[in-house]
């Protein structure tokens, strides 16, 4: 950058600096009138401009290029205004610098180039800037550019545009290419004219009378100079398409026409709306255009053009005064002689008839030393002007240092400035991370320390089930010893029990016993008596029981002892129990007073886990709101960006906007595949709400791409056939208006669920299948063969030349002896002129056969001839065509001019062929220059042979004409013998015979035109599948050979700050499309 911001004095937003007031035709920016010399020029501009109370009439700014013949001193201090800082300061700098430029020195546009960069530095620094004005900057700067490139281009044209018709025939030359360059240069001019003044009104609100106001002067000022221009631009283009149309046949300039009809309407309605304006109506006398175009196809309607010229009328403001520019002595000049006083005084005496006296002697004396003060003080000026000048000289210099360090400060400050910002948006995204990563952070303290308690918790209670389990487990083991304790208990009984009945049995037994010995005592007693023997028995057997009763009994009194220890052991038991049934009634209360402070602690647990699950609800719902909000962010500026480019679709100022079906190919399909990535994303965003981020990178993706593909249809269309293009803009507007609904439904959560990508699809397949047809078809060879058939084809024409010189020398012989008189003279005249344009033709086809060498040569670098004739196979086709056409010229006029001699063809025939012979060699040498370098001598030799046939084929149709004046016999008209009523009948008769042939006349040319079209359709298809290669011309006596396809306009010089791109794909949009 050049520039940095003024530090004091600066505009504020779009506020203007005063009314404006109109001085003649040279505008003042402000109100006050102080005049300032140009001395001060520089120095009172710079004030002026940043201190909007001083004043400096441009005028004086003018005055001042051409006393200083050029403008040095204007741009050294012009670079040093805070531009940056003030778009309303830099719209008036654009506006003064259009005057200097239009009034000034012709030397101010040398000086202006050396300052291209810092203008366009400007006009890019307020176009990236959403301000009123700075689109206006933005727009005059690439205006000023444009004029200053052209002017250097072209310097018969000063930067006024006022140049005589002579001067434009002189610079337009004879050359059909320079004209038809020098057209489309001035096209580019008027189009940068209109698009300002387009771009001023837009901003105007015409509801209100906005010229009367400060704002809308300011605004309107810089369309007077817009007008002076775009009036002789006008006329200009009408006298160049006039020329041209004489040259080249009318379908060639079709684009010619259909721009230069835009450019009149925008011209027009500029006039109109223009003159309608208060402001403009005493300033400016604007002209009316007509209210339709010229018909260039009708040579006549130029006597009809009218030249419209701006009259700025002249007056002068009565509160100012002129500026004194001329310094005004009332001392005679110092170069005068002394002795003129002294002639007037001989020849008439001197004053009174007296002598001199001494007061008189005085006055002469105090003159001669006035003059000698004089002739002094001129040479101490010239001295001084010396040394002001050398001075100026090493000023000039420091200043010249001075700026470059200040170009090098201003641009380190703006580079410090973008790393100032690009560091502040570091900084406060590296904040907006930190603070990020500081909340997720803590959310996962929070969550770790909630983890943490809720496992503490969790081992707590693992803690009290295993307690509790053990308790159990005692519990169980109590009651199990418990119940063996009743068990034995049970046994002790059950002992106690048997022991009783076996006691009783023994009782009883004993009982028995007893009563058995009692009744055997009884027995004994009574058989004591009976035996006395047995008594010693009977007591042995009785001892011997009573030992067994003492047995018993001491078993008896063991089983009490048992018994006794049993019960002890039953007491110590039941005391063993009562203690176990009290511990655990114990280990009970402890275990429930467990169990209820557990409990306690669990639904404390349970409440804070349920806090803290509310919390991560509230934590996960506010990311889900956070990630819908970045969303729909997304989705809001996809949204401006889509409905950006839908817009672009009805935008006037788009329309000469163009692209080529390749490149809509490529950006639809890049779109298609974004679908895809679009569809995924929307997936996975409704599989995890979380994560938005796929979706989000994914829908930025595709609304840039879908734009992308809006904008570039609308460019293709503006190429396309009506038909293709309203199907192409219809499918881009369904395409837009999905992409808008989906987004849309990205934008609401309840309608998010039911988007569906997937149906931009549909639209987008059209866009892809009208691209594809509207792509260029090709001829149908392989690239590998174009090498091959270039050659061949070169070949091919120059022996089908050959072969026409033979063929006329061979119809010259035949004449001589087959005619004589007028019509071996006009036969001979008429194959003389048609051989020397073969020879011509011959010599033509030869050097652009050298340039083509030159050309693989210089371009093809390590490949090989087929690989670059492959690489370019755009230029390589139209190579081919164009030789196939010169080969086929030369055939039909070899054709024509033998049945001319032979009395079996017309003349018109011959003159068609010549024209057409015309057309085919300059297709040729367009073909050729396109990829050839402007200073080849091969490139001058093939222009110069071009001009040659051009000239030779001028001779054949003049050749033609007078012969055909000299064979037909013309009735002479006369009408002595005829009355009024024959000749009322024979001039209704006539009449009616002039309108049948207007008639067929009108008819024929709408055939013509139909059938130039289905030329042009079939030349941009290809060659029919019909046609030999090799071949540029069928037999030789055919009169039905069908003719090869041929370009549609001659090359185009490529202008010298944007080079054209000389690839395929751009060199058949650029030859098509003209």
């Amino acid at each position: 950058m050049w520039l940095t911001p003024f530090p004091t004095e600066t505009h504020h937003g779009n506020a203007t600096v005063g009314p404006v007031r109109v001085l003649g035709h040279n505008h003042a920016l402000c109100l006050a009138p102080t005049p300032v010399p140009f001395g001060q020029a520089p120095a009172a501009l710079c004030l002026r401009l940043c201190l909007p109370h001083l004043a400096l009439t441009p005028a004086g700014i003018i005055l001042g290029t051409h006393h200083e013949k050029g403008a040095f001193t204007f741009w050294s201090y012009a670079i040093g205004l805070p531009l940056p800082s003030s778009s309303i300061l830099s719209w008036k700098f654009c506006h003064v610098l259009h005057k200097v430029l239009r009034d000034g020195h012709p030397n101010v546009l040398h000086d202006c180039q050396r300052y291209r960069s810092n203008i366009r530095e400007v006009g890019d620094l307020w176009g990236h800037l959403h301000d009123r004005y700075g689109q206006l900057v933005n727009v005059y700067t690439k205006l000023l550019l444009t004029k200053i490139s052209f002017h250097l281009k072209h310097p018969q044209f000063p930067a006024s545009l006022e140049v005589t018709d002579e001067v434009l025939e002189k610079a337009a030359g004879s050359d059909v290419n320079n004209i038809f360059q020098l057209t489309v240069e001035m096209f580019d001019y008027m189009d940068c004219e209109l698009k300002l003044s387009e771009s001023v009104f837009r901003q105007l609100n015409t509801a209100i009378a906005v010229s009367q106001m400060s704002s809308g002067q300011c605004r309107l000022a810089p369309l007077i100079q817009v007008t002076q221009d775009c009036s002789h631009l006008y006329h200009y283009t009408v006298k160049l398409l006039f020329k041209l149309h004489s040259c080249l046949p009318a379908d060639t300039l079709q684009g010619h026409r259909d721009r230069f009809h835009e450019q009149f309407h925008s011209l027009r309605n500029f006039f109109r709306r223009a003159s309608d304006m208060l402001y403009f109506k005493r300033l400016i006398q604007i002209p009316r255009l007509p209210e339709g175009p010229p018909n260039f196809l009708r040579a006549s309607a130029l006597a009809e053009h009218i030249k419209p010229v701006v009259v700025i009328p002249e007056e002068t403001p009565e509160d100012e005064e002129p500026e004194n520019l001329i310094e005004i002595s009332t001392g005679p000049p110092a170069g005068e002689p002394a002795v003129v006083a002294d002639l007037f005084d001989q020849t008439f005496g001197p004053p009174n008839g007296s002598l001199k006296d001494d007061r008189d002697l005085q006055i002469e004396n105090l003159k001669r030393e006035a003059e000698m003060l004089r002739s002094e003080l001129e040479k101490i000026k010239l001295e001084a002007q010396r040394y002001i000048a050398q001075l100026k000289g090493q000023v000039n210099a420091l200043e010249a240092e001075l700026e470059e360090q200040r170009k090098q400060k201003q641009k380190a400050l703006v580079d410090n400035e973008q790393l100032r910002h690009e560091l502040a948006q570091l900084r406060a995204a590296q904040l907006e991370g930190e603070r990020s990563q500081s909340l997720r952070e803590e959310a996962e303290r929070k969550a770790s320390a909630t983890e943490a308690r809720y496992n503490k918790l969790k081992e707590k209670h693992g803690e009290l089930i295993s307690t509790h389990a053990e308790l159990l487990r005692k519990n169980a083991d109590t009651a199990k010893q418990l119940t063996v304790t009743q068990q034995s208990q049970e046994e002790v009984a059950r002992v106690k029990e048997q022991l009783a009945f076996q006691m009783e049995q023994v009782k009883r037994e004993s009982e028995l016993k007893l009563e058995e010995q009692s009744d055997q005592l009884e027995k004994l007693k009574r058989e004591l008596e009976a035996k006395a023997g047995e008594l010693a028995r009977v007591q042995e057997v009785l001892s011997h029981t009573e030992q067994s009763g003492s047995e018993l009994s001491s078993q008896l009194e063991v089983l009490r002892a048992e018994k006794d220890t049993l019960r002890g052991a039953v007491q110590q038991r039941e005391a063993d129990l009562l203690a176990a049934q009290s511990l655990v009634r114990e280990r009970e209360a402890a275990l429930s007073q467990e169990q209820q402070r557990g409990s306690r602690e669990r639904g404390e647990l349970q409440a804070r886990l349920a806090e803290k699950e509310l919390q991560e609800q509230g934590l996960r719902q506010k990311l889900l709101d956070e990630q819908f909000a970045v969303l729909r962010g997304a989705a809001a500026e996809a949204e401006a960006i889509l409905q950006d480019a839908v817009s672009k679709l009805d935008d006037p100022l788009h329309l000469r906007c163009t692209s080529s079906p390749d490149y809509l190919v490529s950006r639809a399909q890049a779109a298609l595949d974004s679908v895809s990535a679009l569809e995924e994303g929307h997936a996975q965003y409704l599989l995890s709400l979380a994560d938005a981020s796929a979706l989000v990178a994914a829908l930025t993706r595709f609304s840039h791409l879908a734009a992308d593909t809006i904008v570039n249809g609308s460019a293709t269309s503006h190429l396309a056939p009506t038909d293709l293009a309203d199907c192409l803009i219809d499918t881009c507007r369904e395409y837009g208006a999905r992409a808008l609904e989906l987004v849309g439904q990205l934008q609401d959560q309840q309608a998010l669920r039911r988007a569906q990508p997937g149906l931009l699809r549909a639209p987008l397949q059209g866009i892809l299948r009208l691209g594809q047809e509207l792509k260029p078809k090709s001829l149908d060879v392989r690239q590998e063969e174009l090498g091959a058939m270039v050659d061949k084809e070169m070949a091919a024409t120059s022996a089908a030349i050959e072969d026409a010189v033979r063929r006329i020398e061979d119809m010259m012989n035949q004449a001589r002896h087959a005619s004589s008189g007028v019509k071996l003279e006009v036969n001979e005249r008429i194959l003389n002129s048609c051989t020397d344009l073969m020879k011509a033709i011959r010599l033509l086809v030869m050097t652009s056969t050298s340039l083509q060498k030159e050309i693989v040569e210089s371009g093809r670098g390590a490949a090989t001839q087929q690989e670059f004739y492959a690489k370019n196979s755009r230029w390589t086709e139209g190579l081919i065509s164009a030789s196939k056409a010169v080969g086929w010229g030369a055939t039909q006029l070899v054709e024509s001019a033998d049945r001319v001699v032979l009395h079996m063809g017309k003349y018109e025939e011959l003159i068609v062929c010549s024209h057409e012979i015309a057309a085919s060699t300059a297709q040729l040498v367009a073909a050729s220059k396109v990829k050839a370098d402007k200073h080849s001598p091969h490139l001058s030799r093939l222009q110069e042979c071009s001009r040659t046939v051009n000239e030779r084929a001028a001779a054949v149709v003049a050749s033609t004409k007078s012969g055909q004046e000299q064979i037909e016999d013309r009735d002479a008209m006369d009408f002595s013998g005829l009355s009024l009523i024959k000749l009322k009948k024979q001039e209704m008769e006539t009449q009616v015979r002039v309108l049948e042939l207007e008639t067929t006349l009108e008819a024929e040319r709408m055939r013509l035109g139909e059938l130039r079209k289905r030329h042009y359709a079939l030349a941009g298809a290809g060659a029919t599948p019909s046609e030999e290669p090799g071949q540029p011309s069928a037999a030789p006596r055919s009169v039905t050979t069908k003719k090869p396809p041929l370009a549609q306009k001659p090359s185009v010089v490529p202008r010298q700050e944007h080079q054209l791109d000389k690839k395929d794909s751009v060199y058949q949009a650029q030859l098509v499309n003209y």
